[in-house]
């Protein structure tokens, strides 16, 4: 960070363990609201991708024209990619019949490109402190599309290999404490482990999500779309009082 840099005018959330908390609540939520929207209203992938696209550009918008962080605005537009991800991944395997292997390999193809166009014009891919509006777009395309990512890999892990999604869920939580621990005790860049967490977190989230909503005979609870994004929304909200609380007592 450049030491003329007033962290104040800092732009997103700083990475602790209720960052990664609010991650995965978001992807949960992302999961189960994404499917509500979708197959509980039925009213398709499409038209989906449509209201939530709305929603995240919206949310985007306030983030954007924020003078700071703030973590209503903030986690607002992350539970927008989340959902929004949900969406362009389920289009891209059961509208246009890609399937989710072809899917990921897609989307990781359109997430490496954007952090290869932010590393060629910043020389890094630090996502804390972020001031600069431009690099603040990169961010948050770079998000879409790993949120996306994740969602495809999640549905991969059960609908490809016919993996239960608790056990999907318990894969991929298992990725994420590997790069805990690659974290606290080697020298691998924290970049690097940062944004493959940010990745993982996402199909955690979803498989749960999947878990908590698909029928009994599936492996799920059936608690519905609707119920679990309920419970998933009073969550979300109560930590993003916590994180207002916290970013009021440190300034």
């Amino acid at each position: 960070m450049n030491p003329t840099e007033d962290l104040s005018l800092n732009k997103i959330a700083k990475i602790t363990i209720l960052f990664w908390l609010m991650k995965i609540v978001a992807t949960t939520l992302g999961e189960t609201l994404g499917d509500f929207i979708a197959q509980t209203l039925d009213l398709g992938y499409l038209v989906g991708i449509g209201i939530t696209l709305v929603f995240f550009l919206f949310t985007l918008y306030l983030q954007l024209n924020s003078k700071k962080y703030t973590p209503a605005f903030f986690w607002l537009v992350i539970i927008g990619t989340t959902t929004l991800g949900t969406e362009i991944s389920d289009f891209i395997d059961r509208s246009l019949h890609l399937g989710y292997a072809v899917g990921s390999l897609v989307l990781v193809s359109f997430l490496i490109l954007t952090l290869y166009l932010w590393y060629k014009k910043y020389e890094n891919l630090e996502v804390y402190p972020i001031f600069q509006r431009q690099k603040e777009i990169f961010f948050w395309v770079a998000v879409l599309f790993s949120n996306s990512l994740g969602t495809a890999f999640g549905d991969y892990l059960n609908d490809g290999l016919g993996l239960s999604y608790l056990v999907g869920a318990m894969i991929t939580l298992a990725v994420i404490l590997v790069v805990v621990l690659l974290h606290s005790y080697t020298k691998i860049n924290h970049i690097v482990l940062f944004w493959i967490a940010f990745v993982f977190t996402r199909p955690f989230g979803a498989t749960f999500g999947d878990f908590l909503t698909k029928p009994i005979a599936k492996g799920g609870l059936d608690l519905g779309t609707l119920n679990a994004s309920l419970v998933s929304v009073f969550i979300m909200i109560t930590l993003i009082i916590i994180a207002h609380k916290k970013e009021i007592t440190q300034r």
